[in-house]
């Protein structure tokens, strides 16, 4: 095992404070935007759209903040944080394709391109990363540390991005319902009666 293995994960003890916080405190931007959603009343997607593009916001960033647990625990090694690692991809890949099914069943909602990119593409991507990653931490390499930095902070900026994106989506759409409202043409007033014609005088 490579004896600096201890030390290469100490070095990186800051890096994971940094994305382990923040995946922590945005968590709750997950509830604000489903806060917001079931306030609006305008748009009422079902549970199936709910799973397949809200919750899975809320599990990245549970993943970041747990993979920043592990990877600042105190270690002898990296064998250990490698099967961690690699264990936290594989229930993350197992959960992205659910998701991707979900979103494919869902009714409520026609992806985009974009979406299917944030929502389901970078998240298998990065679930992937870790496997291999965890793989090779398990034999003692620690080469891949920054793949497994790389892959946390996506699975960061990834709930970032599908939270704002909801929050857009949400204004959006009442900005479209208000706007009908405001621009309906205003009814004719009616006209005034006419004024009685005066009868012409007898001769």
């Amino acid at each position: 095992m490579n004896e600096t293995a201890p030390s290469a994960l100490k070095a990186w003890e800051s890096f994971y404070v940094i994305v382990g916080s923040s995946a922590g405190a945005l968590t709750g931007l997950q509830f604000v935007v489903l806060t917001l959603i079931s306030e609006s009343g305008m748009i009422r997607g079902s549970t199936a759209t709910l799973a397949a593009f809200g919750s899975p916001n809320v599990v990245h960033f549970c993943l970041a903040l747990l993979l920043s647990a592990i990877m600042s625990s105190p270690w002898q090694g990296v064998g250990p944080a490698g099967v961690a690692i690699a264990l936290c991809g594989a229930g993350g890949l197992i959960y992205s394709i659910v998701v991707l099914r979900r979103a494919l069943r869902q009714k409520d909602y026609k992806p985009v391109l974009e979406d299917w990119i944030w929502h389901d593409a970078i998240p298998i991507l990065a679930y992937a990363a870790l496997i291999l990653s965890g793989v090779r931490l398990s034999r003692g390499s620690a080469d891949t540390l920054f793949t497994v930095g790389g892959a946390a902070l996506a699975l960061v900026f990834v709930g970032i991005h599908n939270a704002w994106d909801t929050v857009t989506y949400v204004m959006t759409q009442r900005t479209r319902e208000r706007v009908p409202r405001t621009t309906a043409p205003a009814a004719a007033p009616a006209a005034p009666p006419s004024p009685p014609k005066a009868e012409s005088p007898k001769h």
